[in-house]
Parts: structure tokens; C-alpha cells; sequence
């Protein structure tokens, strides 16, 4: 009987010698030679200082992998406690090459990270694993050599810091002109300079003065010279008072001290409502009204639909020539030294809004 042979058929048989035929041609890859560390020396310490925190600590230097085709080659460097065979290894880095560079403050995250103890010398392994691309089960690792490191504690550089004494302590719960109890000013400085500030509660006949250091008259001890109140200080026990609400009466002043310079201002914050939702816009603010005793701002307002911020143009004006640089928004710690905090967007109604600023100037608000 005569076979016949459909198209279908035909075309399965064609493709089943095609797929034959490229099995043949698959390139095997093989793993030859792992990478060999040949720099540092086994055995190298390192101290480690902060100061030097951004120099070059370690060079690791290996020779290439060797695999059977010729594609990049992926290095993982990796360290562990000297000893544990890399039970807990960390991964320090990866590269295309065969040099990779630590700085200090690297090496140093790292052995302490490892849980080495800073000033204490330990000792580190480390080891690299080549790869190509993510198959690992074509990775080999290198010998291991071991380094001791002397690592710092990581110390975080702290603010500088100058301290209100005088009569106004009294307002906070405090016993006045009590030096172990100054107040913490705010530190406004660019990490160099030393500016700082305050939002201080300040009767007319009181006196203040700025000090260096809790507790003590003679690390730091600022006042007018001579009793003069034009904005010069010297450091000095014999300095007089700084009274800067002589003329202006009891209010809440904002303070700002230039130690460098040895330069002070203040003015008495006069803080207002505005915006869209405000009787007078975005133009100027609606005045509030300060109570000494309770420290704090009120206004019964009625509102539009619309914004609204707080604010002390007199202040920004007086300070920093800029209006909206004292200025409060819907933030979250309400601050004044965040003016791009967003508005408080407010419906249409009557409103009983209390505003208040702390001594560092952050603000609370309650009605809204």
C-alpha cells in the first residue's frame, strides 16, 4: 500500500532535524581558574583614624578568573570575622575589574559593622567571588588572606551650643539667673559659624545674658558693654545686661546671637493671619493678639474658603529683609523656620485660632 505523507507531518519531521542540528552547536561554558588575592600582604594592619576619614585605607589587587569564553566577569568582595569560615560574611562591594579601593571610613563601617571593638585591634578575612552575570553555579572563590584593623568609634560631630540666662527663665518654670538651668538656644550656624536663636518671652524690665556653658560664668559670658543696647556684646564678667524690651514693653522677642561677630538683635514678634481665606488676602496679615501670660496669639476671624498661613513680617523684615521668612505652615512639627511648609487650606466659617511658639520656635495651633 502507498503511504502518503501529510504537509503536517512532514514539517514536524523537518523541525525535529533543525532542533537536533542547533543542540550540536550549544557552547559550553566552563570555570577554569578562580581569582587569586595578591595584594595586601596576609597578615597587614591598618589603624584607623576619624580624621582621615575620606583617605584610601585598603587596595584589594587579584589576579582575573579564567572561564572558557571570553564575557566580563563579575567580582563580589566580601569579608567576615577572622575564624568563622564566613559564617556571616559581609559584602563590601562588586566590580568588573581586579582592584578594588576602600576608604577609611568604609573599612571602618565595615569592621565595626563585623563587631570588632574601635580602638581594639581585630582581624578580618576576605575573600572574592567571581561570577558571570547571575549564575552562580558557575562562581569561584579566591584564597583568603586576613588583615587586622584598628577601627574608631564613629563619633557624630555635634553642634555647637550657647545658653540663655537671665530673668526671662522664670516664665519657663525656672528659678531666674540660674546658670545650671540655662536654656539650650537654637543653633542656626553653617556647621563653622556661630549663630544662634531664640523665641524668648521677655518682660520690659528684664535682664539676660548668654552663657557657654551650664553651670559655669567662665566658658562664655556675653552682655552689652557697658549696659549700651546697640546690638555689640563682649565676652566678659563683667558685661551688663541685655534688656531689649525696654522700649518695645513685655512681648515675645526673637533673638539672634552672632558669637563670632559678638553681635545680637532682637524684636518683638508681631504675628498675624494671611492668605485667600483671610480678610485681607494674600496682601498682609490680620493682626492676632498676644497675651503675655499665656504666651500665646489669638484672633476670632471669620473665613473665606480658601489658605492660609501665620506669620511675622515685622520680624522677617527686621532680621533678614524678607517678609515671608518668619512664616508658619501646615507642617508637621509646625516650625518657623520652615517656610515652604504647605498652607492650611480652611472652609468658610468663624473661627477662635490660638497660636503659640516654644522657645526654639516651634509652633502649636489649635482652632483650625
Amino acid at each position: 500500500m502507498k503511504k502518503i505523507f501529510s504537509f503536517s507531518v512532514l514539517a514536524l519531521l523537518f523541525m525535529s532535524i533543525m532542533s537536533c542540528s542547533s543542540d550540536d552547536d550549544i557552547t559550553v561554558v566552563q570555570s577554569d581558574s578562580a581569582p587569586v588575592l595578591i595584594s595586601p600582604e596576609d597578615g597587614t594592619s591598618i589603624e584607623l583614624t576619624q580624621e582621615l576619614a575620606d583617605n584610601p585605607a585598603l587596595t584589594l589587587v587579584w589576579d582575573h578568573s579564567v572561564y572558557s569564553v571570553d564575557t566580563q566577569i563579575d567580582y563580589t568582595i566580601e569579608m567576615a570575622v577572622s575564624g568563622t569560615e564566613f559564617a556571616a560574611p559581609q559584602t563590601v562591594g562588586t566590580t568588573s575589574t581586579h582592584v578594588y579601593n576602600m576608604s577609611v571610613v568604609e573599612l571602618n563601617t565595615v569592621a565595626v559593622g563585623l563587631g570588632l571593638t574601635p580602638f581594639e585591634e581585630g582581624s578580618i578575612d576576605i575573600r572574592v567571588t567571581s561570577s558571570l552575570g547571575d549564575n552562580a553555579d558557575l562562581a569561584m572563590t579566591s584564597n583568603t588572606i586576613t588583615i587586622n584593623v584598628t577601627p574608631y568609634e564613629n563619633i557624630e560631630p555635634q553642634d555647637p551650643v550657647l545658653f540663655f540666662v537671665g530673668a526671662p527663665q522664670a516664665y519657663y518654670g525656672l528659678n531666674a539667673w540660674d546658670n545650671t538651668t540655662a536654656i539650650p538656644m537654637r543653633y542656626i550656624g553653617d556647621g563653622t559659624t556661630l549663630v544662634f536663636e531664640a523665641y524668648v518671652k521677655v518682660g520690659s524690665a528684664d535682664g539676660f545674658k548668654f552663657i557657654g556653658q551650664q553651670g559655669s560664668w567662665d566658658n562664655g559670658n556675653y552682655g552689652t558693654i557697658g549696659g549700651a543696647q546697640d546690638g555689640n556684646l563682649e565676652n566678659s564678667g563683667g558685661s551688663s545686661d541685655i534688656k531689649v524690651a525696654e522700649t518695645d514693653g513685655d512681648g515675645l522677642y526673637y533673638v539672634w546671637v552672632d558669637i563670632d561677630n559678638l553681635e545680637y538683635k532682637s524684636v518683638k514678634m508681631d504675628w498675624g493671619i494671611i492668605g485667600s481665606a483671610t480678610a485681607n488676602g494674600w496682601d498682609g496679615e490680620t493682626a492676632m493678639t498676644y497675651d503675655f501670660d499665656s504666651n500665646s496669639y489669638s484672633i476670632a476671624a471669620t473665613l473665606t474658603e480658601g489658605e492660609m498661613k501665620f506669620r511675622s513680617s515685622n520680624t522677617g523684615n527686621f532680621i533678614a529683609g524678607d517678609a515671608w521668612k518668619f512664616n508658619v505652615g501646615n507642617s508637621d512639627p509646625m516650625v518657623t523656620y520652615n517656610p515652604g511648609a504647605p498652607n492650611f487650606a480652611v472652609s468658610a466659617g468663624s473661627y477662635n485660632i490660638d497660636f503659640s511658639l516654644d522657645f526654639t520656635g516651634t509652633a502649636t495651633v489649635s482652632g483650625l
